[in-house]
């Protein structure tokens, strides 16, 4: 049953399948093991980069394609649902209506990319990738009367999502059990359904002639396979679960801005994690995303408790100052890909 579940991708390592549990579960009972506003955003921020990084792995991991235009269609999926509710307004249909017409233009946007410029050489598609992104995180910080320009757009959710719903008059093992638990756990079960459906993708005949594209693109071309058809077909799937992964994030921040989803450093992130937690391996964006996202919100509070503890050593109390926690990630990564060339995931396979 685990095995159809999976699409018969198993884990093939207990120490990865041990990981890949804990984090499955720790995510689940977040709300009632780990108390917090702060917990429960970084646990909801976990969830949403698991789908983003998933699905920009389909394309750099299993089909070899560079793309820096991930995170428009992530920006677009958010602006999506926060144009349509601010306009509409906070009701189940307004939501369905951005999130769909949010689909439709990632899939044009996808296609039109992916069918004039994946003929090119892999270089020029990513800079081809890079420009039509700064051009439409341009576009949506201009764009002011539509989009909110650069103070974003804050919108209301439906009822039932809303912080203030209650469910239930006594909290449940210390949370609340409100419209903000609801909130979490769609957005919970939604990731579960599109990394189960991404696994099944990749491990369909489909996935295996991505593969083949990624390690010989002329070799396939040659038996047959139309390698242009697959690239963009691939390039509109990952675009796809990245609109919705963005829809997600709008749903749990109840706003969105260019900052929020279209930055380049959230690309940058999107990209540290498919390579630390392990490329071709939709289980590495699973690992990755919580190694990262646990590293950027706790790294510093961990430094501060390390300066109190050394606060009287000079020079080391000033090399742990939590002022410098970027400089400290920044190594951790350098040595996580250097110790793990391919990736956590990898690793912990080949230690089987």
């Amino acid at each position: 049953m685990l095995a159809r579940l999976v699409s018969h991708d198993l884990p093939k390592s207990r120490w990865l399948a041990l990981a890949l549990v804990l984090v499955v579960v720790a995510l689940a009972l977040t709300p009632f093991v780990f108390p917090g506003t702060k917990a429960l955003n970084v646990a909801a921020k976990v969830i949403v980069f698991i789908v983003l990084a998933a699905s920009f792995d389909l394309l750099l991991g299993y089909t070899g394609i560079v793309s820096f235009a991930h995170t428009m269609f992530f920006g677009i999926g958010a602006y999506g649902v926060a144009i349509a509710a601010t306009r509409i307004g906070a009701t189940w249909p307004a939501l369905a209506l951005g999130a769909a017409c949010a689909l439709a233009v990632s899939l044009v946007l996808s296609l039109v990319i992916g069918l004039f410029s994946l003929r090119v050489r892999a270089i020029f598609f990513a800079m081809i990738t890079l420009a039509v992104a700064s051009a439409f995180a341009t576009l949506a910080s201009q764009l002011s009367d539509f989009t909110g320009g650069e103070d974003g757009l804050t919108f209301k959710v439906p009822e039932a999502l809303q912080p203030g719903t209650e469910y239930a008059a006594e909290p449940f093992l210390g949370a609340s059990i409100d419209g903000r638990l609801a909130t979490y756990y769609l957005i919970f079960v939604v990731a579960v359904v599109l990394v189960l459906a991404l696994l099944r993708i990749v491990n369909s005949p489909f996935g295996r002639v991505l593969q083949a594209i990624r390690e010989n693109d002329f070799r396939a071309e040659a038996i047959g396979y139309r390698t242009v058809v697959y690239r963009t077909l691939a390039s509109v799937a990952s675009a796809l679960f990245a609109t919705v992964a963005g829809i997600l994030l709008a749903l749990w921040l109840r706003y969105n801005g260019p900052d929020t989803t279209l930055s380049f450093e959230i690309m940058l992130d999107v990209l540290l994690i498919v390579v630390i937690g392990g490329m071709g391996t939709i289980y590495g964006a699973v690992v990755g995303s919580v190694l990262l996202v646990l590293a950027q919100n706790y790294l510093q509070d961990l430094m501060k408790i390390a300066a109190t503890a050394v606060q009287n050593v000079p020079f080391v109390s000033q090399v742990v100052s939590p002022d410098r926690w970027l400089l400290w990630l920044g190594i951790l990564f350098v040595l996580s890909v250097y110790y793990f060339p391919t990736g956590v995931v990898g690793r912990l396979r080949a230690l089987r």
